[in-house]
């Protein structure tokens, strides 16, 4: 095989439509848009435009405020880090730390930090230290004989 014989797969590219170049092409004259009517015209922006009425989304209040330097948690749920125990992919005889989650493929990355909830169950006995848990997954952990430690107290709740 040399450089000039290779070549993209049958149907893998299509031309270009080249609008409004002639009769013969299927698209001309009007190119696609109809006859008249502001659609047909260059330079149309309408997308919420109601005709000079105030639009819709001027006329209903604003609500909310997302916060700028807010904290992001990667959330794990108690049944899938049993599920991973189970599988030999988490080892309980060591601590589990956010790095041994992220290592074992549990986690992607850590983001703010990592933040356990209660959703499953665990039956494992581990001792976790992670940035945030809520009250039900600290309660589950204790209840299967572990522990749960958290680092940061602004992530608890």
């Amino acid at each position: 095989m040399k450089l000039n014989e290779l070549s993209d797969n049958p149907g893998a590219t299509k031309p270009r439509k080249r609008v409004g170049r002639g009769p013969g092409s299927g698209i001309g004259k009007t190119g696609g848009r109809g006859i008249k009517g502001q659609k047909s015209r260059s330079g149309v922006a309408i997308k919420g435009y109601e005709g000079g009425q105030m639009p819709l989304f001027r006329r209903l209040p604003k609500r909310g405020f997302n916060k700028p330097n807010r904290k992001e948690f990667a959330v794990i749920n108690l049944g899938l880090i049993q599920k991973f125990i189970d599988d030999g992919k988490i080892d309980t005889k060591v601590e589990i730390t956010e790095d041994v989650l992220v290592a074992s493929g549990l986690v992607r990355r850590k983001l703010d930090g990592i933040r356990i909830l209660a959703k499953g169950e665990i039956k494992a006995k581990a001792k976790f230290t992670v940035t945030g848990a809520s009250k039900g997954a600290v309660e589950a952990v204790e209840k299967a004989g572990g522990s749960l430690t958290i680092t940061s107290a602004t992530a608890a709740e």
